[in-house]
């Protein structure tokens, strides 16, 4: 009990969930935290190419077979997430299947900013992360975004434009990124990685400090809008990521995962996408409400994951592999 709490009140007292808090105080006090729209979007970019170099980099010390069983089980999550939020979001009856499927698009895509505080968190608890995770990462990212918007599709019987779709989906910014630079980071030399580290790796913290800042600043700002939705699109905002991230854990632990590993891919499968997700949702589902989604997902779900959901997670992670 003692550990668990002491996990909890460290991150609670972290600086990304007390910037998180800063930017939600200050959209309430009507104050001007937000970051410029080109520098949200410069640290964006920032981050995923960051991310995704740091990921390649370590995948150099990498083995195909200790890379496989995860990949594997990363594309059945991203199938199978999308479909649980789908049906469970059944029990709310006035959202429509279109809505249903977009707000599963969110959740079965990833949050890229969930992934970097929770790499943070552990890192700063000293536990190791395999290296290979930027690339679950985006596996888990591409099939969630596809499942949703098929079944949302699908149910209202609309006609998608999935060359359109899909060429969003793999040549957006978040994929493109991510997947380029885990390229560069696997192929670039060892000098060459060092020569760009101290900007792309070691400002890393700094950067997601500010760009939670922005968020908190939006999620207070939406936040009379989640009121408005009513208190089952919250509960769903809080209890899915509960359960589809105890569901990662337990499918890492199973494919050989250390509990960083496993603790990580609870937060991507807990994690709702507000980056990529909108750009795809809008081609793929255009007549979809677009901010219930994005409201549930940046307004409810990340808090929550920010703040209690990464140290749950990381017990849960815990609690596990002393019964395997």
């Amino acid at each position: 009990m003692s550990s668990s709490w002491s996990v909890a009140s460290a991150n609670l007292t972290s600086v990304a969930v007390l910037i998180f808090i800063l930017g939600f105080i200050g959209a309430k006090l009507k104050s001007e935290l937000k970051l410029p729209e080109s520098v949200y979007q410069m640290i964006s970019l920032y981050l995923l190419f960051g991310i995704g170099l740091k990921g390649g980099h370590s995948l150099k010390s990498v083995t195909p077979e200790s890379f496989f069983k995860p990949a594997l089980a990363s594309i059945f999550l991203g199938i199978l997430i999308p479909i649980v939020a789908f049906y469970s979001l059944k029990f709310i009856r006035n959202i429509n299947d279109m809505d249903r499927g977009a707000i599963a698009a969110h959740y079965g895509s990833t949050s890229l900013v969930t992934f970097s505080a929770a790499l943070l968190y552990l890192e700063s608890n000293v536990i190791e992360v395999e290296g290979f995770m930027t690339a679950i990462l985006t596996l888990l990212e591409i099939p969630g975004l596809i499942v949703g918007i098929y079944i949302g599709s699908r149910r209202k019987g609309e006609r998608v434009e999935w060359a359109h779709t899909l060429r969003e989906v793999i040549t957006g910014k978040t994929v493109l990124l991510l997947v380029g630079g885990l390229a560069i980071g696997a192929v670039t030399s060892v000098s060459g990685y060092l020569k760009v580290s101290p900007f792309f790796i070691d400002l890393q913290g700094g950067f997601l400090v500010l760009f939670l800042l922005h968020l908190g600043y939006q999620a207070g700002s939406n936040w009379n809008e989640v009121r408005k939705v009513g208190p089952k699109m919250i509960g769903f905002g809080i209890i899915f990521p509960i359960v589809s991230g105890a569901i990662g854990v337990a499918v890492g632990l199973a494919v050989d995962l250390s509990i960083g590993g496993a603790t990580v891919l609870g937060v991507l499968c807990a994690s709702g996408s507000y980056i990529a997700a909108p750009a795809a949702v809008a081609i793929g589902l255009p007549k979809a409400n677009a901010s219930l989604a994005l409201m549930s997902s940046i307004g409810v779900t990340f808090p929550f994951n920010l703040i209690f959901g990464i140290p749950l997670y990381l017990e849960m992670a815990r609690l596990y592999s002393a019964y395997l």
